[in-house]
């Protein structure tokens, strides 16, 4: 216990850290700066980042790097030493505020949806001071990551973190000034947090480099189950085998030692799944040790000679991976905002911020559902194992009564809690606010939101900067409905006046039951909900008329932003599909049909001699079916990589980006899917040691 809270933070810089080594009145100028009361001034830099700069070089740092976050879903480093060469030629360590504050990157080479030229690289890494830096890296050769959002030349977000930062901005000043019509005036700030739990696969290593699919891709393009999957229910949140444990228990000190706390591990529903859960912090700091997490996740599993698939859907068949942001408000007093316990006759700030989340995801749905629209979610949302792609709310019974009754509702006295009756010899058990609902894309879960559509390999800062503007645009309008009220109602009556106006205009977006049954679907309908099955259908939410007002009126994203990330998912989409098609195409003519050439011709001549010795026809009936079979199949094979082939070469002339993607959609990956089915039966119908490629079972068992 001891080694695990002295190794814990011991690669990061905290603020105790920077405390320590700077003077008081710069610590001091830090934390106004932190709170956007000051501006940094190159000479606060200075100090800090020489303060920075010795600790490292204590640590045993050799480099720096300003890590953003381009539109990859992944991150970017670019790694700038510290040792500097004096006119003398002697050598020295230089580290300047100039340095910590800003760098360079080139634009042009990553995505930016038509907001930067070829010819206009120049790009700018920004420092965020809100979120600490750290260390990663070999003993004696480390690097000092620092945290950084990402512009262009002319100021234009081309990141996730710039975006996010302007909405928790956005969401900061509505709450307050909802708090200060509700007779707050000791909250000074306001926090979005978030928890966010990871799903990802592993698989041992010399099972993966020979699956060009998995390698180039992320996911299996052929591949049938084994008997057994995980119907069993084995697996979830089964005993954790010993390889696994001793990955874990490495990744968890990896984790602890860069300040990530780390708080949950356990076996996932499909074989060879798992699952990490980051504690609770502040959304920006959450976000960017989610994108850590997921990069320590693939080096620990390769130093175990095994690979981290984070792709949402690596196999056919069994449960995808998600993402889940657990996603709330709280006031810098320590105040949770969605805490229903802070619910009494003299408070019902509660209501206000619960009915906003109510009237956001029922009034910007699409944009929501356009956050979670990608290739390798299209596989997994509304599989059984994730939420379908109609987005609605799940309350629980208490909550929506309350709201149903709002007028007769008494907040003298709170009910009392409930408890859990076991029937046997252990202490009663405090039963929660509602149940959880599974199926829910937006779940209440006790004291926050739980945002379940999320693919596992997406950054979350998308989703999170989505939610913190539409409820900030609602949180605006409220504020404008409460300072009407309040010239001639109390709080309370202005409260209750405000819920009775909406929610009976936005409750159709509240649903409890099971999202997978075909009747919610046909009642979704009914009730004007949106329902956009997938990506081609989902990401044009992005650039609608209402979109890109939300983003522009709650100074988030400019018009040209939208439009660039609406370019920019439609691209990668575009060559996600490209991938997963030809790489489909080279499995088949080159590893799968030379295989099945062979194989018929060693089968034939194996029924041929046997015909010959025993001579006798309806011993060798099987055989034979066996043998046509196989060769029908072979054949369908033939037709259809010729078939995909030609489909491809067809997308690839369409110019226009989106059409393209539709085109992939409807015609080019159903054609994947009949050749998928091909290669797959064939596989069943072939000895299994004798398969050229590794199976699921080798995949999914073998760890």
């Amino acid at each position: 216990m001891n080694n695990l809270l002295e190794n814990f933070g011991t690669n990061c810089f905290s603020e105790k850290n920077l405390k320590n080594r700077v003077p008081d009145y710069v610590f001091k100028k830090f934390l106004k700066i932190k709170e956007g009361k000051e501006e940094l001034t190159i000479e606060i830099a200075d100090i800090i980042a020489n303060a920075i700069k010795m600790w490292a070089l204590e640590k045993g740092t050799t480099h720096y790097t300003h890590w953003f976050q381009p539109l990859t879903e992944l991150t970017a480093e670019k790694h700038e030493s510290f040792i500097s060469i004096n006119s003398d030629g002697t050598s020295m360590a230089k580290f300047s505020g100039k340095e910590l504050i800003k760098g360079e990157s080139d634009t042009s080479s990553f995505p930016n949806g038509g907001l930067r030229s070829t010819f206009e690289a120049r790009g700018y890494t920004a420092w965020d001071i809100n979120s600490p830096m750290f260390l990663k890296g070999e003993e004696g050769c480390k690097t000092l990551y620092i945290p950084t959002a990402f512009v262009a030349y002319n100021g234009e977000a081309l990141d996730k973190k710039v975006p996010l930062l302007r909405s928790i901005k956005s969401l900061r000043n509505e709450a307050l000034k909802i708090q200060r019509l509700l007779g707050d005036n000791e909250t000074q700030n306001i926090n979005v947090t978030l928890g966010v739990e990871q799903e990802y696969f592993l698989v041992d290593k010399n099972f993966f480099y020979k699956r060009q699919d998995l390698a180039l891709s992320g996911r299996t393009v052929f591949g049938c189950l084994p008997p057994k999957g995980q119907e069993m229910n084995d697996h979830y949140y089964g005993t954790i085998k010993e390889r696994i444990e001793i990955f874990m228990a490495e990744l968890d000190n990896e984790l602890w030692k860069v300040g990530v706390m780390s708080k949950t591990k356990h076996n996932e529903v499909a074989p060879n799944q798992f699952e990490i859960a980051l504690m609770f912090n502040t959304a920006n700091v959450a976000i960017d040790q989610n994108q850590l997490t997921m990069d320590m996740i693939k080096k620990v599993a390769n130093r175990h000679n095994m690979v981290a698939l984070l792709h949402e859907k690596p196999f056919s068949g069994v449960n995808g991976s998600g993402k889940h942001c657990n996603w709330s408000i709280a006031t810098d007093t320590g105040v949770n905002l969605y805490d229903p316990d802070t619910l009494s006759k003299d408070n019902l700030s509660f209501l206000v911020y619960l009915m906003a989340m109510i009237e956001a995801v029922d009034k910007y749905a699409p944009i929501l559902r356009a956050t979670t629209a990608t290739s390798g979610n299209d596989h997994r949302l509304g599989g059984h194992e994730a939420p379908p792609a109609i987005i609605s709310i799940f309350l629980g019974n208490q909550l929506e009564n309350l709201l149903e009754n709002i007028e007769n509702i008494n907040f003298d006295t709170k009910s009392p809690t409930s408890e859990l009756e076991i029937g046997f010899q252990i202490p009663k058990i405090q039963k929660d606010i509602s149940d959880r609902n599974r199926t829910s894309p937006m779940a209440f879960t006790g004291n926050k939101f739980e945002f379940r559509m999320p693919g596992s390999s997406a950054s979350p800062a998308t989703p999170t900067f989505v939610i913190n503007t539409m409820v900030a645009d609602i949180l605006k309008d409220y504020a404008k409905f409460l300072e009407e009220n309040l010239k001639t109602k109390s709080i309370k009556k202005s409260i209750v006046a405000l819920i009775k106006d909406r929610y009976p205009k936005h409750k159709r977006i509240i649903f409890d039951g099971n999202g997978y049954e075909q009747k919610w679907i046909d009642e979704a309908q009914k009730r004007g909900l949106p329902n956009l099955k997938n990506t081609i259908e989902g990401l044009p939410a992005l650039i609608e008329d209402n979109a890109i007002k939300l983003f522009e009126n709650n100074n988030v994203l400019s018009s040209s932003e939208s439009f660039s990330r609406f370019h920019v998912y439609t691209e990668r989409y575009n060559k996600q599909c490209n991938i997963e098609v030809s790489t489909a195409i080279r499995i088949a003519r080159n590893q799968i049909y030379p295989f099945v050439i062979k194989y018929i011709s060693n089968l034939a001549k194996s029924i041929h001699r046997a015909r010959k010795i025993f001579n006798e026809e309806a011993l060798f009936e099987f055989d034979i079916n066996l043998l046509k079979e196989i060769i029908l199949l072979k054949n369908d094979i033939v037709t259809l990589t010729n078939d995909l082939e030609k489909k491809l070469s067809e997308a690839l002339k369409i110019e226009t980006d989106y059409h393209r993607a539709v085109f992939y959609n409807n015609v080019v990956l159903k054609i994947l899917q009949e050749l998928r089915t091909s290669v797959d039966s064939l596989e069943l119908k072939i000895a299994s040691d004798s398969w050229p490629i590794p199976s699921y079972y080798d995949l999914l068992f073998k760890l």
